[in-house]
């Protein structure tokens, strides 16, 4: 499914226009995006928790021309998926 297929999806299963349906998911990413970057966690009870790590710097390889590189550090947004989540999949 992709963002288009989740507009539509949400669109159809809560009465609301697709364009009222994209403004939702919008926000809603642009929230999470935001609170992520200021370095914070966002908690869904029952779906799941975004968070920021660091990557570590470590040594890497350009697979084309076996050049040694440096991979500096950074950080990563990531998601645990709640226990709800998990049972409804399973």
């Amino acid at each position: 499914m992709n963002k288009a297929d989740l507009i539509e999806a949400v669109a159809e299963k809560s009465g609301f226009t697709k364009s009222d349906a994209k403004k939702v998911l919008d926000t809603f990413i642009g929230v999470i995006s935001e609170e992520l970057s200021k370095g914070g966690n966002v908690r869904i009870v029952g779906f799941g928790a975004f968070h920021v790590t660091e990557r570590t710097a470590r040594d890497g390889i350009i697979p084309s021309t076996k050049e040694a590189i440096k991979i500096p550090s950074r950080k990563v947004a990531k998601f645990r998926a709640g226990q709800e989540l998990k049972n409804s999949i399973n």
